[in-house]
């Protein structure tokens, strides 16, 4: 049984999330192995509770070649309600009024939500403002600029709570309404040097993840988790992003879900810029200031247009040529890396000295291949190919 498995027989029509039992049934559902969103909707719609859904699963399961299949048990769902209580989570169901109408809209809507903060903010609109996580000065200063007069001019500022852009834009936000949208459980900070702001958000705006609680992001969680950030949002601005990273990912998330791309110019020399320049050449609108975010959603309810974007369609999509070479340096240090890495570990400052490259220059790709699932990081500063 897998997400692509699809039945197109519907009998039940899922009934109303009305009561607790149907809750804690759904969110045990959508626990059990091997049970993603898409499953999740397709035996909620054929057997139209839950429970029944339930009941159902371990024939569906070996109907699809898996033996011995068990449930998620109820101690599991449990624990994990228990452990939002205690980190101060609630949690919003699709189909729920709490639930934001605008993330409603999409085929692949998280079916629950935990938040920490103010839910209230959901009701706002909402504009995503993405980058590149080693943003540059005047790339942190933009962010922080356009978060601040998108919020005097009553938007949502919604991010990923990464370092860079992220961190820029929830800082200007925070006085006005940010939220982050994380990759693991809501309760777990990533990364650690945004401890304090992730606090100032849950107090004065709000945190939410379809992760369970307690989840530790790994690589595999940050895609997910970007189709979020540009589904809340009426628009999805990228201020700076290099020619292959999470950002453009976004980009494309938030076309595929008819929402407007933006974003800011930057020196073709930079390769932070060239994402975004990418974007900006294939029909993405060019912001220069908050009020080329505002103009270009006017009418609120106008039609979106379809930009010809060519956004990568997976994270792994390769570059485009290019005559810069500074992308071209950058794509060179990712062959370099990768082919010094193999499934058993290596010392992080070993693989440095050995690639003779400046530890600020190496930490920036090692973090995109990291994050692009190509190498995994293990305790003790441990690298090894993904």
């Amino acid at each position: 049984m897998t997400e692509k498995d699809h039945n197109p027989s519907s009998t039940h029509p899922p009934l109303p999330p009305t009561s607790e039992d149907e809750q804690f049934s759904r969110l045990r559902l959508l626990r059990s192995r091997r049970v993603g969103v898409t499953t999740y909707k397709r035996l909620l719609t054929e057997h139209g509770t839950a429970q029944n859904a339930l009941a159902a699963l371990p024939e569906v399961a070996r109907a699809a070649g898996v033996e011995k299949y068990e449930i998620c048990p109820e101690a599991v769902v449990q624990a994990e309600l228990n452990a939002a209580r205690a980190a101060g989570a609630r949690l919003i169901m699709h189909g729920t009024p709490a639930y934001p109408e605008i993330l409603s809209e999409l085929d692949d809507a998280p079916p629950f939500l935990w938040v920490l903060g103010d839910p209230d903010l959901l009701n706002r609109p909402m504009i995503s403002l993405v980058g590149a996580r080693n943003a540059s000065s005047l790339g942190t200063r933009m962010a922080k600029a356009l978060a601040r007069d998108l919020g005097g001019q009553g938007y949502v500022v919604v991010s990923g709570l990464a370092r860079g852009v992220d961190a820029a834009a929830h800082l200007a936000a925070l006085p006005t309404g940010t939220v982050a949208v994380q990759a693991g459980g809501v309760d777990v900070i990533y990364p650690a040097e945004n401890t304090q702001l992730a606090q100032d958000i849950a107090e004065s705006g709000l945190r939410l993840s379809e992760q369970p609680i307690g989840l530790q992001p790994m690589a595999r969680h940050f895609p997910t988790r970007n189709r979020i950030i540009s589904g809340l949002s009426r628009a999805t601005v990228v201020v700076e992003a290099a020619a292959k990273s999470g950002s453009l990912i976004t980009a494309r998330d938030a076309l595929d879900q008819g929402r407007d791309v933006l974003a800011v110019p930057g020196n073709p020399f930079d390769a932070r810029a060239a994402g975004c320049n990418q974007l900006i050449r294939e029909g993405a609108t060019l912001v220069r200031s908050a009020a080329d975010v505002i103009e270009a959603l006017t009418p609120l309810h106008g039609e979106t247009p379809q930009l010809p974007l060519g956004i990568p369609e997976k994270p792994r999509a390769k570059r485009s040529p290019t005559k810069n070479k500074a992308l071209k340096d950058v794509a060179t240090l990712h062959r370099k890396i990768l082919a010094r890495l193999s499934p058993s570990p290596v010392a992080e400052d070993q693989l440095i000295r050995d690639l003779a490259v400046a530890p600020a220059d190496a930490a920036p790709v090692l973090l995109d291949l990291e994050l692009d699932g190509q190498i995994t990081r293990q305790s003790g500063g441990l690298l090894s190919r993904g």
